[in-house]
């Protein structure tokens, strides 16, 4: 789920019995009534990808999708591009761009005033790919102080664009410890990367999802046995929230991750005195609220309740005081739409 400029965008696929996808994507201007996006693929795994990803600048999305195959069974990544006349457009891509032997994970694509860019992980750690247009990516892979050096193995797990430059959240694990620290790079360009150290303790911790709310960045996260949230204030003056002046704090824990299942922030939102927030933990898929500065949380009753699995998945995105969620409970993916209102 995204949206910008008046229009929301859910992306996805359909299934067919015998298990065979095909890439979908649906718009809509009031959150209520859907219609399709038309979708152009031009390879064999991108007319059975999955979009996993899309980001959104201007009224116009870049998704990221893939399907597993080939000999390894790997997944095919596959990007699309914004063309024209509203359909998107497959980009032709060699297969080492995303996979190869130095693959980890294409993870999330943001888009802004400097294009787009795409978060994730090589081998050699955190990595991005950047493009003016999401007519053709390209890799950024050893930058220094975002790639793993000797003394950090870095990941990179999502990406937001900011008035000067880009932001990039994820974490990175001391060579001496067992457990990660949360970390935001930030970069003006696309290629030279500043890394910035969150407030962290002696848990697991990773910024999973990065927001921004007027002039303030805001982190979400795991840390330790439940989720976590970060917010970046930049100091008066400063000329916005990748190369200025500012500081990270560690705000508020809410939640917990339980056991048994992979936990994880799936979506952030924000808006006018709202932050929302869809996390999966042990006890499913759950959704959270916050006033605007994100101190304190409170659970939001789902429309339907559906548990924590590799079949199923939650979203939310809101804009002009409205939110949509959808929820894929592994046989349906079913969309609500309703005020997202100040806490």
């Amino acid at each position: 789920m995204t949206a910008c400029a008046g229009t929301w965008y859910a992306v996805g696929a359909v299934g067919a019995p015998d298990g065979a996808t095909r890439p979908a994507a649906w718009r809509s201007v009031d959150g209520q009534d859907w219609a399709p996006v038309p979708l152009r693929p031009i390879s064999y795994y991108g007319e059975r990808a999955i979009l996993y990803a899309a980001g959104c600048h201007q009224g116009r999305i870049a998704v990221i999708g893939a399907r597993a195959g080939g000999a390894h069974g790997n997944p095919r990544v596959r990007t699309w591009r914004p063309d024209t006349d509203g359909a998107l457009t497959e980009v032709p891509a060699e297969f080492e761009l995303y996979g190869g032997p130095d693959a980890v994970s294409a993870s999330r694509i943001a888009g802004g005033a400097a294009g787009w860019l795409i978060a994730g992980a090589r081998t050699g750690g955190a990595a991005v790919w950047r493009s003016p247009d999401a007519a053709g990516f390209a890799l950024v892979d050893d930058a220094p102080g975002l790639a793993s050096d000797s003394g950090l193995t870095t990941i990179a797990t999502d990406a937001l664009a900011v008035p000067d430059g880009w932001l990039v959240g994820g974490a990175g694990r001391p060579a001496d410890r067992a457990d990660r620290d949360p970390f935001v790079w930030s970069s003006a360009d696309g290629r030279a990367w500043t890394r910035l150290a969150l407030p962290a303790t002696d848990a697991d911790e990773i910024v999973q999802r990065l927001v921004r709310v007027g002039a303030v960045v805001h982190a979400l996260g795991v840390r330790g046995s439940g989720f976590q949230a970060w917010a970046f204030e930049p100091r008066a003056g400063s000329p916005g929230t990748a190369t200025g002046a500012g500081q990270w704090r560690a705000v508020a824990g809410f939640g917990a991750t339980g056991t048994g299942a992979v936990a994880g922030v799936e979506a952030v939102a924000g808006g006018a005195g709202v932050l929302l927030a869809m996390t999966v933990a042990a006890d499913g898929h759950r959704l959270w609220r916050s006033a605007g500065d994100g101190a304190s949380w409170l659970p939001v009753a789902l429309p339907a309740e559906v548990s924590a699995g590799g079949d199923t998945s939650a979203a939310v995105t809101a804009q002009d005081g409205r939110m949509v969620v959808t929820i894929d409970d592994g046989v349906a993916a079913r969309l609500w739409f309703a005020p997202s209102g100040p806490v």
